[in-house]
């Protein structure tokens, strides 16, 4: 009877240590995964443009931004130069909103629409081809660089191209490539973020001040 006993308890207290088993793994399913934060740049700007933006620059046609595998994505990504500065790194729990390219985009879009029409490549509006430029961007790196674990930059690198409407085709009018890194005031994604968000909108002023220079020499 003992060893019956003792099997009958051996059996009961398995039992009851599988429920316990079932009830945590329940449990933990039931917890919600973290989620990841979402960036962008902001809102951009807070009050209207100028009615008359229009009849200070001529009209612009702002291609879709092209970029390398790696950036299309929606990972916030950082490199560790002071180890391996030739591996792109994902933070786990940030991410974009959209991929950096069409962030940078719809930024460029955003600034030089306060003085011009902006176009897309294929929204039919006509404009005149003598005076109509066109607009293409190459994304080659966006990234948080981190020269040390108690210093890094947002680094965006690019290449602009402006073309002009020429019987049906587009003549390669100026290229120039850009690039600009701006300090991140955390190590972390939040302050990447920020560190990438002040690049962007220093490279989009570039960008927008190269192009009024290269349509003025254009015009001569």
């Amino acid at each position: 009877m003992k060893i019956i006993a003792g099997y009958v308890y051996s059996t009961r207290a398995g039992a009851l240590f599988g429920l316990m088993i079932l009830a945590l793994t329940g449990c933990a399913q039931m917890q919600p995964h973290p989620r990841a934060t979402v960036y962008d740049f902001g809102p951009g700007p807070v009050v209207d443009a100028p009615a008359n933006r229009m009849a200070n620059l001529p009209a612009l046609v702002l291609a879709e931004v092209d970029a390398s595998a790696a950036l299309d994505s929606t990972a916030v990504l950082y490199r560790l130069a002071y180890s391996d500065a030739q591996q792109l790194r994902p933070y786990a729990q940030a991410r974009w909103s959209m991929t950096p390219a069409q962030l940078l985009r719809q930024r460029l879009r955003e600034h030089l629409g306060q003085r011009r029409a902006v176009l897309n490549a294929a929204q039919g509006v006509a404009i005149s081809q003598s005076a109509s430029m066109s607009m293409h961007l190459e994304l080659d790196e966006f990234s948080q660089l981190f020269d040390s674990a108690e210093h890094s930059t947002g680094l965006v690198r690019l290449r602009a191209t402006v073309g002009q409407a020429n019987a049906g085709a587009d003549r390669l009018v100026a290229q120039r490539s850009f690039v600009v890194q701006r300090p991140a005031p955390t190590q972390d994604a939040a302050g990447g973020v920020r560190a990438l968000t002040l690049a962007v909108d220093a490279v989009v002023a570039e960008i927008a001040e190269w192009l009024e220079q290269v349509e003025k020499a254009s015009a001569q």
